[in-house]
């Protein structure tokens, strides 16, 4: 809590207690209640009466007691909601009670855990896919970064089961963990897995030793930043024409072209249909990359005459408006 914050809380609690005190001791020296709230309220107010000269000497001292402790207890209390003011505070936990009620309202959202260097990108990807999420991280000017691109955010070390389930974990479709901590990721991992068990979990790993412990704990996923580093940089040695390609699909700026991903929903009208009925090349302009079936095999480069089936990932190719096209005709 912080110090304007508790400045206000104090002085409050103090004003209360003032305000009750004053109050029985007027009722107890023969006011009525209504008379000793009257008191107390236009003594703490200053606003005054004209009846001082009048009161019992037992009354003009308690009088006096209340104008010291209830006046000093108010300026106190006003002092730090000016202070809160001048800090920015009130607006802050405005914007966390809006914040609170955003995160509640999500569902099939993904939870960023981290905003290092990794998740800056993930998120500005998630954003581009219009997919809801939420950054989580311990790093208040990291979480303010987030919140000025425009990100849903939470402050809080998500390594703590409260702090997952602040951030709606038992509604989510995914959690990314990005930290640069194996130990964080994998304690991460195991807490996610235990309150979602449908939770879909992607994982960093620093060390490969770490990817098997992370699978371990839960995680669907095993991401290792230095292996797909290296590995990258030795295919633009062996094979720099493909990863050339590559590129080229994953920079939009560069060309409009995109791998994504279809799922097949039972209902949908692509349901019972071949790639051929489909018209996936003819009135789409899609490549049929691959097919996952429900059993989990990866189809590549499939036959025109593969038919789709409830629970199949169509793994398509082409330009961004023609896959988006594709989706809308073909999903519930």
């Amino acid at each position: 809590m912080s110090t304007s914050l508790r400045r206000v809380c104090i002085g409050a609690i103090v004003l209360v207690v003032v305000f009750a005190a004053a109050v029985v001791g007027y009722r107890i020296a023969g006011r009525s209640w209504l008379d000793a709230i009257y008191m107390v309220i236009i003594t703490i107010s200053t606003v005054g009466y004209g009846e001082t000269s009048s009161l019992p000497p037992g009354q003009k001292v308690l009088t006096i007691g209340v104008i010291v402790f209830g006046i000093s207890a108010a300026v106190f209390t006003l002092g730090g909601f000016i202070q809160m003011m001048m800090e920015g505070e009130i607006e802050r936990a405005l914007s966390l009670g809006r914040t609170t009620r955003a995160i509640e309202k999500l569902t099939r959202h993904v939870i960023l855990c981290g905003y290092g260097r990794i998740g800056h990108i993930l998120a500005h990807e998630l954003k581009c896919k219009r997919q809801s999420f939420v950054v989580l991280d311990s790093d208040p000017e990291a979480l303010a970064e987030a919140q000025n691109a425009g990100y849903l955010v939470l402050l809080g070390d998500a390594t703590e089961e409260e702090v997952l389930l602040a951030a709606g974990v038992e509604r989510a479709q995914c959690l990314v963990t990005a930290l640069p901590s194996d130990a964080a990721n994998v304690f991460i991992t195991l807490t996610s897995r235990n309150l979602n068990r449908d939770l879909q979990i992607i994982a960093r790993g620093e060390y490969q030793t770490t990817e098997k412990k992370l699978l371990q704990a839960g995680a669907n996923r095993v991401v290792l930043p230095a292996a797909i580093g290296a590995l990258r940089m030795a295919a633009m040695v062996t094979r720099p024409s493909t990863i050339e390609l590559m590129e080229l699909v994953g920079g939009q700026s560069i060309l409009d072209v995109e791998i994504d991903e279809i799922a097949v929903l039972a209902g949908s009208s692509l349901v019972g249909k071949t790639i051929v009925d489909a018209e996936t090349r003819r009135r789409h302009g899609l490549l049929v990359v691959a097919v996952k079936q429900t059993t989990g095999k990866m189809v590549f480069n499939p036959g025109a005459e593969l038919v789709f089936q409830p629970g199949d990932t169509v793994i398509v190719m082409g330009r961004l408006e023609d896959i988006d096209r594709f989706r809308q005709e073909y999903t519930l």
